[in-house]
């Protein structure tokens, strides 16, 4: 740090513009449990806003000043420390906002993209802040896309659900001419549900759980030991699509078997994965929104956890019995859920050059609120962009898109190739089709 720079932070703590917290436990992964480094654009959750409205130079951010005052993870920076990193929340913070008029060759999809991975792929200034940008990009009087890239230790998927909320809540502020109000405070901060979670989970309660993960991990083995990637971090995205009628036959499948959409679609990944590789003992890991307290829900910050999943893919079970015991493995680990750098602690787990400490594979049921906005003047239309914050090799996002579910493939090239991913993804809709329709299959045949 610069002596300027320290000056500053000394002058902003000593005023109370700024203070220090302890990074929180999600955070401390990305410091402590990745092989990613921190300031990597790899880092970040990216998604494209759809929106219809009048929006002006003047309004938008305006509407993005409230809710950069409401929600504290937009003025939040990282401070590096002699015994770790910080979290430095600023008192007050402007609007990190672009706004531009788009020629008719701007306009085009393809030329929208381009500009939008500009916004996505520009490294953060983890110290200066802010960890977010916002670009507004107006192709038509009242025809919008909003590019925003958001970093994951200020960020999750479900942040982005609420960006969206607040920020269309402001801007109906704006046409009412209440400008100079504000939106009410969340009902819980994220420093204080960080505070909150660190003084849960301290070593006697780590230690009750730490015995479980021991004994379910046990023996455990990666799919891709020797894989040594390193850099660049980016994974390439592939999008497929489950249809309404098969997702229909799935879900049916599920509810016969008293399991969950989850762990049934859980299950036909594990025999999928087993049967394209070649690994039946398998370890992937999975997000949970890790939002329990209702207080929790109206926060933007990086709150969710990742679970390890272990299972076996066993070709002789019918396909029934392993929808079953999936679920009840399911229940088991996240009833036994831990902060996952406290995992990794555990376990004694150490990251190989370029891999995850635990696992190579991640699988994912994104089931957290991605509202559209309808107002009679806004409508806004939030679009995810799967591009995952690569601690992993290959990885497996689904998302309910109307009656089916859209399948993103992140993979990295070094290790996985599209001809792979053609294969695995038309293996695992394969799977989907012939146990819904003979459940009590052999796992063995289900792929023939």
């Amino acid at each position: 740090m610069s002596d300027e720079k320290r000056a500053r932070l000394k002058e902003w703590l000593a005023s109370g513009e700024a203070r220090l917290q302890p990074l929180s436990l999600p955070q401390r992964e990305l410091w402590e449990a990745t092989p990613v480094p921190p300031g990597d654009a790899a880092n970040h959750i990216c998604s494209i806003i759809h929106v219809r409205g009048k929006l002006t130079p003047q309004n938008c951010p305006e509407a993005l000043q409230i809710v950069v005052e409401r929600q504290e993870v937009l003025r939040l920076s990282i401070l590096p420390g002699r015994d770790g990193a910080l979290q430095m929340i600023r008192k007050t913070s402007e609007a990190n906002l672009v706004y531009r008029e788009l020629s008719a060759a701007e306009s085009t999809p393809e030329a929208i993209e381009e500009q939008a991975q500009s916004v996505f792929r520009k490294p953060f200034d983890l110290l200066q802040g802010p960890l977010y940008r916002a670009e507004v990009m107006k192709r038509g009087p009242e025809d919008h896309v909003l590019a925003f890239a958001i970093h994951h230790a200020i960020g999750d998927g479900w942040s982005l659900g609420v960006f969206v909320q607040d920020l269309a809540c402001a801007y109906a502020q704006g046409l009412l001419g209440k400008r100079d109000e504000r939106l009410p405070p969340v009902p819980l901060s994220y420093t204080e549900w960080a505070a909150a979670e660190r003084a849960y989970w301290q070593p006697a309660e780590v230690a009750k759980r730490a015995d479980f993960w021991k004994t379910t991990l046990a023996g455990s083995r990666r799919l891709w030991p020797n894989a040594e990637p390193g850099p660049p971090w980016e994974l390439e995205r592939t999008v497929t699509a489950i249809s309404g009628e098969l997702c229909a036959a799935v879900r049916e499948l599920a509810r016969q078997a008293g399991a969950t959409l989850f762990s049934t679609l859980l299950a036909a990944f594990q025999i999928a994965l087993a049967r394209w590789s070649g690994v039946h003992d398998l370890v992937v890991g999975t997000p949970v929104a890790n939002r329990n307290r209702k207080a929790a829900h109206e926060t933007m910050g990086y709150f969710a956890g990742i679970v390890p999943m272990r299972g076996q893919a066993e070709p002789t079970r019918p396909f029934a019995d392993k929808v079953r015991e999936v679920h009840q493995s399911t229940m088991d680990a996240f009833a036994n859920a831990l902060p996952f750098a406290e995992l990794v602690k555990t376990l004694g787990g150490r990251n190989a050059s370029g891999a995850h400490p635990i696992f190579d594979v991640r699988f994912a049921l994104q089931n957290h609120p991605v509202p559209d906005i309808e107002f009679p003047s806004l409508s806004a239309r939030l679009r995810m962009r799967s591009t995952g914050t690569a601690r992993f090799h290959l990885g497996c996002e689904l998302t309910e898109d109307g009656d089916g579910l859209e399948v993103v493939w992140l993979a990295r090239r070094t290790v996985v190739s599209p001809n792979d991913i053609s294969q695995l993804d038309g293996m695992f809709q394969k799977v989907l089709s012939e146990v819904s329709r003979a459940p009590q299959s052999r796992t063995a045949t289900a792929t023939l």
